[in-house]
């Protein structure tokens, strides 16, 4: 039976039909990715992408990006989910058609702050039916107003809950968040903040991919702490983004909480208003970043793309990754 999508008449994705119980064959449980590439002592390589506000956007994406970045091998994609939940059918909709135009895991992100139990249930249903078997569980930003916050209904305070839920669920593999640098609205001290990870971990996390940082002594305090005193034992993949432009990345900084070393910003400044050379030392520091962190012994790389494959590119191509097919 054919299941229609349900993106706007004019949607690029509504020309790919899913059928409901069908899953591509190549299509796979992130853990046991996780688990495989360990055992062979291989990074494992994934990038996040977003759904498109636009045709044009969706165009690019399909027609130029992905075909880029499938040419690197990754291991798997994330598709975001907007603040509020406003790209859930997206979400679904673009990693479903990933899957199945491109036969590569794929994993949807599902936020639950300001979410009914039942809204939730339903978009795991619709995953599940489509055949994603992997979620990033989130947490996700509040509401501006607190009485829209109570109103809402939702069942779930805190992310731990929502991996508990999908657990209960079984059939996902399930991927949570970390903060090297302490999430940006704890403020008990980062030792507090990685507790409260591992509870994510012992709910039923299998996997968790950090927030980007730009000192890699963030996440190998992070790793340490929770591996060595925490005991914590499930892959902690950090999160990297290779700069485009001074302005953005500063934005993003500050929407994350995430440090931008005095070195790096003096560094983005030299180049003024030339963006092709911010973006390519960008790429150059984040591919550095990478190759260090793959020798201090992290799992592997999510990289943050913002649906553009040239930093990703450049990190594989640095990393001498191009050939993962």
């Amino acid at each position: 039976m054919t299941r229609p999508m349900s993106a706007s008449p004019n949607s690029r994705l509504t020309r790919l039909p899913t059928r409901a119980g069908v899953t591509p064959t190549s299509i796979r449980l992130i853990r046991d990715i996780y688990a495989e590439a360990k055992a062979v002592d291989r990074p494992v390589m994934s990038i996040e992408l977003f759904p498109p506000k636009t045709e044009k956007g969706n165009a690019t994406l399909f027609d130029r990006t992905l075909p880029a970045l499938q040419a690197l091998g990754p291991d798997f994609y994330s598709v975001t989910y907007g603040a509020g939940g406003s790209t859930r059918d997206k979400t679904l909709e673009l990693a479903d058609a990933i899957q199945r135009r491109h036969q590569t895991t794929t994993m949807a992100h599902l936020t639950c702050i300001s979410t009914t139990l039942a809204d939730i249930g339903r978009y795991l249903d619709d995953a599940r039916s489509r055949g994603i078997r992997n979620i990033l569980a989130l947490r996700g930003d509040p509401p501006q107003a607190p009485e829209e916050h109570r109103s809402s209904g939702t069942g779930f305070e805190y992310s731990y809950q929502l991996v508990e839920f999908i657990r209960e669920r079984s059939g996902f593999s399930i991927g949570t968040a970390g903060f090297p640098e302490s999430h940006i609205a704890c403020t008990e001290g980062r030792h507090v903040d990685w507790q409260r990870l591992k509870a994510k971990i012992d709910h039923g996390a299998d996997f968790v991919l950090t927030q980007l940082f730009f000192d890699n002594d963030d996440y190998f305090a992070f790793r340490d702490y929770l591996v060595g005193e925490l005991g914590v034992d499930v892959p902690l993949t950090p999160g990297v983004l290779p700069i485009l432009s001074r302005e953005q990345i500063t934005r993003f900084a500050a929407l994350c909480g995430a440090t931008l070393p005095s070195s790096l910003l003096s560094t983005l400044e030299s180049f003024g208003d030339d963006t092709a050379a911010v973006a390519h030392f960008g790429a150059e520091f984040a591919s550095r970043q990478c190759e260090a962190l793959l020798a201090g012994g992290a799992p592997g790389i999510h990289l943050y793309s913002l649906n553009r494959p040239e930093g990703a590119t450049a990190i594989f191509e640095h990393l001498g990754l191009t050939d993962r097919s």
